[in-house]
């Protein structure tokens, strides 16, 4: 018969990661939907130009929060839950109270520092003469972004701490709300301060951020007094002898945990920065004048960055599902079983991945004149860089694995690598006038293309598993290219169908019918060429009966 603390730590060993990551990927992929969606009127509303500024802003935030909050809850978590197992609760309670604490001081400091930061910054370009300088019209942007360092670095501490008691949905519930909020308000007070002048509509838009964090903050707080009846029933049943660990301790531990994962965000994050002063000083040099310039940096980020990403977040949510489970099995030593979960996970990404990437190559420009009729310049932006989404994917699913085996070094050393090969790439192709913005985005394809080989390299040799290089890389890819040349001929038809319509709706109508074929063509493809397992198909939606459907025709 199990003793009552038996069942304790019963309690929190047998609650299933999977299903705990499942819910923040679910979560996750509502965010990004939701993020997406807002960003279409918005662009609409600010064009090219004002998502120049909003992009070089929200660059530099992200930057300045990534050193303030990043990997904290990654921390937290980790620490709380060891203490929880340990059934030591009132060390876990005390690391909630210290990380409040050096939370909200840290993330103070780095709110301070970019605010007063870019008042001098503003100064200085008036009196220098330099206010066509793309960074002095986003300071609108950086001011209203500047409180939120302060709220998102509180809401790291209470993600991390609930994270640690085997739950993530306050996480998920919380960043559902924030983006929703966030949404609303970006739109809204983009098209209040439009009227002042684009920089003012850009820095609505990033006010917007603020706003959201604080409701997912507000949501959080909640959640965290009314659930604190169950925590206090824990924390009073605390009779075991042990040492109370001091403040000192506690942050010692958080910063070991922490800074690694944080140098690894921080040098991608420093990637944008490259972009950004390297954008600017060489489409310069290529001879393009500054509005030109604020407006293809806008493309980049506002439409390119936008929606190269939303395939990869979808593939990287759906993998991070399995992940967790991972690390469990390596030290139980079930190499077959370590084999068949870092084969799923990859091989889920490059499922989703591979014809996301196909599909953008060919309807960039098509999906630009649907979503941004008002805006629609930069398809050959989303055409070049569609490769960058196979090796984006790879780079961040890759990195995601290593952390999980607990090699958290590793992916920060390649990601600098990644970084370093990228300064010259946009030295050399972005001054080249014909080339110009689109050698960022090669650059920023050879940069993830470095990082998922070296990260791929450090993943065999840390788990001595090769991956399934057919079922992961090439029928995706066979699969791909079929779909690629069915979507192509069926838009051009839809198109000619339609060309009686007008030119925007005929588009759409092409556009939409293209990709509802292309979807079903690939999927029917890889089945023909058996290139989904019974991992696979149990992730998707009615799983078990599409299971069922191959498994009767024999191709599974």
């Amino acid at each position: 018969m199990k003793t009552e603390n038996t069942e304790k730590r019963s309690h929190f060993k047998n609650r299933s990661f999977v299903k705990m990551a499942a819910i923040l990927a679910m979560a996750g992929i509502l965010v990004r939907v939701i993020g997406f969606l807002y960003r279409l009127p918005l662009t609409n509303m600010i064009g090219d130009e004002g998502n120049g500024i909003y992009a070089a802003g929200y660059n530099i935030y992200n930057f300045f929060l990534i050193m303030s909050s990043a990997g904290l809850p990654v921390a937290i978590s980790r620490m709380v839950a060891e203490k929880l197992a340990l059934e030591e609760y009132s060390n876990a309670k005390r690391i909630f109270k210290v990380s409040l604490f050096v939370a909200g001081g840290l993330s103070l400091f780095f709110c301070a520092l970019m605010f007063f930061g870019t008042y001098g910054f503003k100064i200085w370009c008036e009196r220098n003469g330099h206010e066509d300088y793309l960074m002095y019209k986003s300071v609108y942007c950086l001011f209203s972004l500047s409180p939120t360092i302060f709220i998102v670095g509180l809401m790291a501490v209470f993600r991390g701490y609930f994270q640690g008691f085997q739950t993530t949905v306050p996480t998920s519930v919380s960043q559902v709300v924030e983006q929703v909020f966030n949404a609303v308000f970006s739109v809204l007070l983009a098209w209040l301060w439009m009227k002042f002048g684009v920089e003012y509509g850009a820095a609505g838009g990033t006010a917007g951020t603020g706003v959201g964090a604080l409701f997912g903050l507000v949501c959080l707080v909640v959640f965290f007094f009314s659930t604190r009846e169950s925590r206090r029933k824990i924390y009073e049943e605390d009779k075991k002898k042990y040492t109370l660990e001091s403040a000192g301790t506690i942050t010692k531990n958080l910063v070991k945990i922490a800074v690694p994962i944080i140098t690894g965000t921080a040098i991608f994050s420093m990637t944008n920065f490259v972009d950004m002063a390297m954008v600017e000083s060489r489409l310069a040099a290529a001879g393009f004048d500054p509005d030109t310039i604020t407006k293809l940096y806008g493309q980049l980020n506002g439409k390119y960055v936008t929606i190269s990403t939303m395939p990869v977040s979808i593939s990287t949510a759906i993998a991070t599902a399995v992940i967790p489970s991972i690390a469990l099995s390596l030290a139980r030593k079930e190499k077959e079983v370590v084999r068949t979960k870092v084969d799923t996970a990859l091989r889920v990404t490059m499922i989703v991945s591979i014809p996301a990437a196909c599909g953008l190559g060919v309807l960039g420009s098509p999906i630009l004149k649907m979503l941004f009729p008002r805006h629609s310049e930069g398809g050959s932006l989303i055409t070049a860089g569609a490769l960058s989404v196979v090796f984006l994917a790879l780079s961040q699913i890759s990195t995601g694995v290593l952390q999980g085996i607990g090699e958290v070094k590793k992916p920060a050393f390649n990601a600098l690598w990644g970084a370093l090969i990228k300064i010259p790439c946009n030295f050399i192709f972005i001054a080249i006038p014909s080339i110009n913005i689109i050698g960022a985005i090669i650059s920023t394809t050879v940069c993830y293309a470095l990082c998922s080989f070296l990260n791929f390299k450090a993943l065999v040799k840390a788990t001595k598993v090769r991956p399934d290089y057919k079922g992961m890389l090439l029928k995706p890819s066979i699969a791909g290219v079929v779909m690629s040349g069915v979507c192509f001929g069926i838009y051009k038809l839809s198109a000619f169908l339609t060309s009686s319509l007008s030119d925007s709706v005929s588009n759409a109508l092409s556009t939409v019918v293209a990709i509802l074929v292309a979807v079903f063509v690939y999927f029917a493809t890889m089945i023909v060429i058996r290139g989904f397992t019974r991992e696979d198909l149990a992730m998707m939606p009615m799983g078990r009966r599409i299971t069922a459907l191959v498994e009767k025709i024999g191709r599974i």
